[in-house]
């Protein structure tokens, strides 16, 4: 039998990752009685610190810092509660099949691309700036909410977002050209995109990659190029498009958020998963845990996957028919499968032998966009990629807390794999399989490197989705393609945060601007939720 709380809370959200925590931290600091509800033991959702292995630890899902809202940063003072972001030295680290590789940031870029192509390097300056143009326009509108419209595509939508406040000023400063060319980048494949500019192979890998992570596709997939725009638009301490590992791992951003929460009231409550949400009258009003108590609040916000929302949460019945299509058809699945590896010793590449900076980069194993092509492809075949995209990074190179002195953690972040394998076969009985062939392909690279791993930590898709509610295994909480993204996300008609009855909110990377630790989706709910109870 549910028991009943007697308090009314002004806003009741569930799940305490990221965006929650920030959406709550804003509603408290106007003033609302916020609960948060979080089902695991610890608040962070996906963006959390674990020890793994005796003496080691490390980010458990995501891993690395870029994205983070610097509004988000300065307005919860996330410094102030302990949040400290170092830089990479290096971006990124190529290593080639031939004995070459490549090295991106750290003011070397350029010089590095000449050793591939003279003319790819003198064409290195003008792609930067003019990705640094449109990352600027995702910038703009990332802590707005997108025109709501109801009918039609979110492309019928572009005369609003023409207009529509600082987004449509920075617009409006585009010539026409440069207007053809974003509207491409929502439309077109990487590989398309990338051709226009550059002619060697592993230049094209380097920025081809961005348009591949967390997105179950080949790089020649249509709507790919907007992926590649989605992970350049970030900055780490100032540095636009730079990446940075967040001192303790990506939890220590959680663990900052939660304390600017609770400082300005929040209260949450961890091991506390919600059941269902309560519906009277045809409005959201509550929730009932699943241990069974019902809570009461003028708002509930929902911090998860729209469809979990829609379809696990709610009863059908209280879900209206555009909804409930609409999420039959949410696409979701990342293609992810995420390792930790507690390590005796450092990696020692072949191409690169001994210590160095390409050691705190992002080491990428994927030379070229036909291999990304061909793991994709595999992957939908077979159920993973026998010879898989892979990034690497070792972050106690930059963080000596998460692992033993003399020892160190690496981060694998490898695709593809199936969401879900082809011939009902369970992710259960391959998950071993897999991360010895994903610890296999980066010994290739570096050889000793299986022999260094003390242990290990495995995150198959189905794994990230029991463990944080990551339906898929996405880690965007539905693909970031042109028909889920911008007033489309998750529907028309949805946009602005309002879920599907009144009452219900959404604050999750579910909705604009999407996925990665930004925070601007908790950001950008709490102002409406904020003016509306």
């Amino acid at each position: 039998m549910s028991q009943t709380s007697s308090k009314q809370w002004d806003a009741i959200l569930i799940g305490g990752g990221h965006n929650g925590l920030v959406c709550a931290a804003y509603l408290a600091k106007a003033g609302k009685r916020v609960l948060v509800l979080e089902r695991r033991a610890v608040v962070g959702g996906a963006a959390v610190t674990e020890e793994f292995h005796p003496g080691f630890r490390n980010s458990v899902a995501s891993y690395t810092v870029s994205l983070l809202q610097p509004q988000v940063i300065a307005d919860l003072a996330l410094e102030r509660h302990g949040l400290r972001v170092v830089p990479r030295r290096i971006n990124n680290f190529l290593p080639l099949p031939d004995g070459q590789y490549l090295l991106a940031g750290g003011g070397r870029t350029q010089a590095e691309v000449a050793k591939f192509s003279a003319r790819d390097a003198e064409r290195l300056p003008d792609y930067e700036r003019r990705l640094e143009v449109f990352a600027d326009v995702l910038r703009a509108q990332a802590l707005q909410a997108p025109p709501n419209v109801g009918e039609g595509g979110w492309l019928q939508a572009l005369p609003a977002l023409w207009k529509a406040g600082k987004l449509g000023r920075q617009l409006q400063r585009l010539d026409a050209g440069l207007k053809q060319e974003l509207l491409d980048l929502f439309t077109i494949s990487a590989a398309e995109y990338l051709d226009r500019w550059f002619e060697s192979a592993p230049i094209k890998a380097l920025f081809g990659f961005d348009g591949i992570v967390g997105n179950y596709a080949s790089p020649y997939s249509p709507g790919s190029a907007y992926v590649l725009l989605h992970h350049v638009f970030g900055q780490s301490n100032g540095v636009k498009g730079a990446w940075g590992h967040a001192i303790g791992g990506m939890g220590a951003i959680t663990q900052a958020m939660a304390r600017a929460a609770q400082e300005g009231g929040v209260q949450i409550r961890t091991d506390c998963g919600v059941r269902k949400v309560l519906v009277e009258q045809g409005r959201a009003c509550g929730v009932v845990t699943s241990a069974g108590q019902m809570l009461r609040g003028r708002a509930v916000v929902a911090n998860v996957n729209p469809k979990l929302l829609y379809e696990q949460l709610l009863e059908p019945a209280d879900v209206p028919a555009a909804t409930r299509e609409r999420m039959r058809g949410w696409r979701c699945g990342s293609g992810t499968f995420r390792m930790n590896v507690a390590l005796s010793r450092l990696p020692d590449f072949t191409v690169l032998p001994g210590q160095g900076d390409h050691l705190t980069a992002g080491i990428i194993i994927a030379p070229s966009l036909d291999y990304m092509d061909r793991a994709y492809l595999d992957a939908r075949q077979h159920g993973w990629s026998r010879q898989p995209v892979v990034e690497m990074l070792i972050p106690s190179t930059l963080d000596d807390s998460l692992a033993p002195p003399g020892q160190h953690v690496a981060s694998l972040f490898c695709q593809h794999v199936a969401p879900q394998l082809p011939d009902g076969r369970s992710w259960d009985d391959h998950r071993d399989e897999v991360a010895d062939l994903m610890i296999a392909t980066v010994d290739r690279q570096a050889p000793g490197f299986a022999d260094a791993v003390l242990g290990r930590q495995i995150m198959s898709p189905l794994d990230l989705e029991r463990t944080f509610g990551l339906v898929g295994g996405d880690i965007f909480h539905g693909a970031l393609s042109l028909n889920q993204l911008f007033s489309a996300r998750p529907m028309l008609g949805q946009a602005n945060y309002r879920g599907a009855i009144p009452g219900l909110y959404l604050c999750g990377s579910g909705t604009h601007p999407g996925g990665g630790v930004t925070g601007a989706p908790g950001h950008n709910a709490a102002q409406v939720i904020a003016a509306e109870i």
